[in-house]
């Protein structure tokens, strides 16, 4: 059974037990809302940490100590969940069931990890200027090399444009202005601020007893300073616009991207989810099946449910020339869904496609740490199991409900340069 325990003083320990399992999964992550100004010295932080410690004040001797932990791996870790930042790390290792010689690995795993996010190595009060120049630069190019995935660089710039004045539209590791602006002691009190006053949830997946894991983590953390812990402020619905909005740039391509955010005036998340699944959420989809596969007017046509801001966003890619005929084939697909223009093997490929996905998250730790650290930011506290009862019960009346609220909100069209010049 999953065991969720308060630990310390907003600090808490979320235990998925997992028998079937050769590794163990450990993660620590501070839960810190999500901010313009500040996106990127939370996410320039835990890369910084990983650089050195008290005790292995640089990689290569932090890579020796893993090494004598059969190679066990921390990584540090920047995820957007909603309008919260998840900063901090995720420890594999093998699990204690399969260590020769009955060698104990959880305890010095948990201590490494927590001697790298209270203990980092400094100077001068300070990190490493090494460290910290090193790092900064890698989290620019990450930034600035965002653009080369132009199908991801489409879709973060539908959610910039719809949710301008939101929280959601902040990109996980901000912008590269903003980075480029970090100086060291701004990242060391912005990183002593976020561990003294964010909530810090923990993770474990593995065979180790409930006691035992408690105390090493007690343990690990009993430096972890503590002052009043903020209460996570959870997203609200996105504000839709009072009329579509549509937005085009121009940038070296050679394939249209056309990206389409909708507003969903419904709280029934599960018929959103599954009304989603029959509009463009998975290979049954009738963006996949008409737009895509049928007509051929895109290269690629899928759509995302956001359920904490009450929104549906489509991605695609498309030839320049059929920018308006896919867009009105698009919209043509969501009047389908809403108007009930569906057949019964497509509701059951829809409601068969989320019952597999919650039915083999289990299959791998990290998915299911990626899951509930998800419900634990939002404020969310189903279960897997929980989520794929209620798809079962969800019916077609409750699907059309909740899909007769969606509603055209933000259209974007990025084209390259020649077609702009035409």
């Amino acid at each position: 059974m999953n065991m969720r325990k308060k630990l310390a003083e907003g600090v808490y320990l979320t235990c998925l037990p997992a028998q079937k399992f050769k590794t163990s999964l450990l993660s620590a992550q501070f839960i810190i809302p999500l901010h313009r100004d500040t996106a990127s010295t939370i996410a320039l932080f835990p890369s910084v940490l990983r650089r050195g410690t008290v005790t292995c004040p640089d990689m290569g001797q932090l890579s020796a100590r893993l090494d004598k932990l059969y190679g066990a791996r921390i990584d540090a870790t920047v995820r957007k969940k909603a309008e919260i930042q998840c900063a901090g790390f995720v420890a594999s290792f093998i699990d204690d069931r399969f260590v020769p010689g009955g060698e104990k690995l959880l305890e010095p795993v948990a201590n490494l990890l927590g001697e790298l996010i209270c203990d980092p190595a400094t100077e001068r009060g300070r990190f490493v200027s090494d460290y910290f120049k090193s790092e900064k630069a890698n989290l620019v190019n990450a930034i600035r090399s965002l653009v080369n995935d132009k199908r991801g660089y489409a879709d973060s710039r539908l959610l910039q444009e719809m949710c301008a004045a939101e929280p959601y539209g902040v990109p996980r590791l901000g912008s590269q202005e903003t980075a480029e602006a970090i100086q060291p002691q701004k990242l060391y009190t912005s990183y002593r601020k976020a561990i003294s006053s964010s909530r810090l949830e923990i993770f474990y997946s593995g065979s180790a007893e409930h006691i035992r894991l408690e105390q090493a983590l007690l343990s690990a953390f009993s430096t972890l300073p503590r002052e009043t812990v903020a209460e996570i402020p959870f997203a609200v619905c996105h504000v839709p616009a009072d009329e579509p909005r549509y937005l085009t740039e121009s940038l070296d391509v050679t394939q249209g991207k056309l990206g389409i955010g909708f507003s969903c005036d419904s709280e029934d998340h599960i018929a959103l989810m599954f009304g989603n699944t029959l509009f463009g959420g998975s290979s049954n989809s009738k963006l996949f099946l008409n737009v895509r596969e049928k007509l051929s007017l895109c290269y690629y046509a899928s759509s995302v449910y956001h359920r904490q801001k009450g929104m549906i966003t489509v991605s695609s890619g498309i030839e320049f020339t059929d920018y308006q005929r896919a867009l009105d084939e698009i919209l043509a697909q969501l009047a389908a869904v809403q108007n009930g223009a569906l057949e019964d093997w497509e509701l059951e490929a829809a409601r068969s496609s989320l019952l597999n996905a919650y039915a083999s998250m289990g299959d791998s730790q990290g998915r299911m740490e990626n899951f509930y650290l998800g419900q634990i930011a939002t404020g969310r506290n189903e279960t897997p199991e929980e989520l794929a009862a209620q798809v079962r019960e969800v019916s077609l009346d409750r699907i059309l409900r909740a899909m007769k609220t969606v509603r055209l909100d933000t259209v974007y069209f990025l084209k390259g340069k020649e077609a702009a010049e035409k």
